[in-house]
């Protein structure tokens, strides 16, 4: 009988949330991390949607963005609590101070920095997007973008997104910068 070989595994101890930009492939990203690690998956956008019964863009147009920005914390609260898995921000989420405390505390953020035209390339034949709905989107997503990075920087982990990489291969990269830089995160076992 032939000798079998140990099988390298992971095993998660905090939640992996993923922040950046529109258009940076959080969604697309984590729901492939989140299978390769066997965890959960989840997304604070879809469940703000599912608590307020609208979609983001209609609880931006009724209540504005004040209003979606506390929701959001809560949503993002309560999800941290759970069982640690992977979890998908909005691209506003992590400009918030009790935010990005709360995801510091309680799990460890992956900023997925993609460049302007790759985030470009991706958004700009989308209509699902608040806040390019203005008659210059692409200078709007520049204007965020210049904004944001200096506060995406401080995320704990930073993994590049390009436009040639796939999903496997983005999932593969969190976990090697996870397991190289933040083994309480992240613990390889054979």
């Amino acid at each position: 009988m032939a000798e079998e070989q140990p099988h390298n595994h992971v095993i998660l101890h905090k939640t992996i949330v993923l922040v950046g930009m529109m258009g940076a492939g959080k969604t697309a990203v984590g729901r492939t991390l989140a299978a390769q690690l066997g965890v959960d998956f989840l997304d604070s956008d879809h469940e703000i949607e599912i608590a307020a019964d609208r979609s983001i863009a209609e609880i931006f147009s009724r209540d504005g963005e004040a209003f979606f920005r506390e929701k959001e914390s809560q949503v993002i609260e309560r999800l941290l609590e759970g069982t640690p898995g992977v979890l998908s921000t909005g691209g506003g989420a992590f400009l918030a101070p009790r935010n990005r405390e709360m995801i510091t505390a309680k799990g460890v953020s992956i900023w997925l920095d993609a460049g302007l035209e790759v985030l470009w390339e991706r958004v700009r034949h989308k209509n699902t997007r608040p806040l390019l709905q203005t008659s210059d989107p692409k200078a709007t997503l520049a204007g965020i973008y210049e904004a944001r990075v200096p506060i995406y920087a401080m995320a704990d982990v930073s993994v590049a997104s390009g436009s040639n990489t796939s999903l496997e291969e983005m999932g593969a990269r969190v976990q090697q910068e996870l397991l190289a830089q933040r083994p309480d995160v992240l613990e390889a076992v054979t």
